[in-house]
């Protein structure tokens, strides 16, 4: 099994019928999230979310990659350095 990374997910959503989708997969990999924070900006018609895991890079990518291919919605990753502990 990989080494557990934190590592924060930036979700961009344009359409809001992918939301529900969204939420449904960040359920799923419920057991990694440390915390999230939602944003809808209605001005621009988009949310952010912000979420904070701490997950094998494997699983991390696994999220952000089923994530970023649904129609609308963009995600991006930025993990800690590997073995980073505080």
């Amino acid at each position: 099994m990989s080494e557990s990374r934190v590592a924060v997910l930036t979700v961009l959503i344009e359409d809001m019928e992918a939301a529900e989708r969204v939420n449904a997969l960040l359920h799923e990999f419920g057991k990694y999230v440390i915390g999230r924070m939602g944003i809808p900006y209605r001005d621009r018609g988009v949310s952010v979310i912000c979420v904070v895991l701490d997950a094998p890079q494997p699983e991390v990518s696994a999220l952000s990659g089923r994530i970023g291919r649904l129609p609308g919605v963009s995600a991006k990753t930025v993990y800690t350095k590997a073995g980073a502990t505080a």
